[in-house]
């Protein structure tokens, strides 16, 4: 279904290089979202979700705490949430979301990382209508029988439960998102292997090596921008 998951592990451990990159993006997500809200993530569900998939990218208490302090603060710094689509050759479709304090220079960063890389920007809507948004956690020392089972004990509604290498992974619609956690959290799993609210493509399309190479380097390059806080595409990289 969708986007595989079975290298998440792999490909956070690609980025260990960069982990000041992601650290800084992610304080800035949680400063964002604790912000717009209670800094309390019980009373904040957005700012939940954000703790939460911060927890499996290892992120510092420290830096958490921080940007959580930073926006008790009143801080008056403030970030607009924007959302680009784009494509790649062969029918690849892209959609990256950002935050940024100054909008004319990200969306020049982003159109400047699509075009290097053999891309260009669609318009709004050009690209989402292909995407559905998704609920996306994962667990190990559980089957997928087990988790279906837990599932329905719990009333909670998924899309699908897959087996992937050592970990299970739960699809649902993203308002199940804390739900499932409570049923975990209630038998008493709290580590989450993934905890993400994603865009999954409903289809996905393979390309050759050379435009395969040449779509994972833009990609990078969007990754790469200090301004953007997440990458969707519906490239098959398997």
């Amino acid at each position: 279904m969708g986007r595989k998951w079975n290298n998440i592990k792999e490909k956070k451990a690609s980025k260990d290089a960069n982990t000041s990159r992601i650290y800084a993006k992610f304080g800035r997500e949680i400063y964002v979202a604790a912000k717009q809200g209670e800094p309390d993530p019980e009373l904040n569900q957005a700012l939940k979700v954000v703790l939460e998939r911060a927890k499996t990218y290892n992120v510092p208490k420290t830096i958490i705490e921080r940007a959580i302090d930073k926006a008790k603060g009143g801080d008056d710094e403030t970030y607009d949430e924007l959302r680009y689509e784009g494509f790649g050759s062969n029918g690849a479709m892209v959609i990256v979301d950002a935050l940024t304090n100054n909008v004319n220079r990200t969306a020049s960063d982003v159109r400047a990382a699509f075009g290097k890389n053999g891309g260009n920007m669609g318009v709004s809507g050009s690209v989402s209508y292909m995407f559905d948004a998704t609920a996306v956690l994962g667990i190990e020392g559980k089957t997928a029988d087990e988790v279906l089972e837990l599932m329905m004990e719990a009333d909670v509604e998924v899309r699908d439960i897959l087996e992937e290498e050592e970990t299970v992974i739960i699809y649902a619609e993203p308002d199940q998102f804390h739900a499932i956690q409570e049923a975990f959290k209630n038998i008493g799993v709290t580590e989450f292997t993934i905890a993400e609210l994603t865009m999954l493509p409903q289809n996905e399309v393979e390309l050759s090596a050379e435009a395969q190479e040449q779509f994972e380097k833009m990609i990078d390059a969007l990754e790469d921008l200090e301004d953007v806080r997440q990458v969707y595409h519906n490239v098959d990289l398997s």
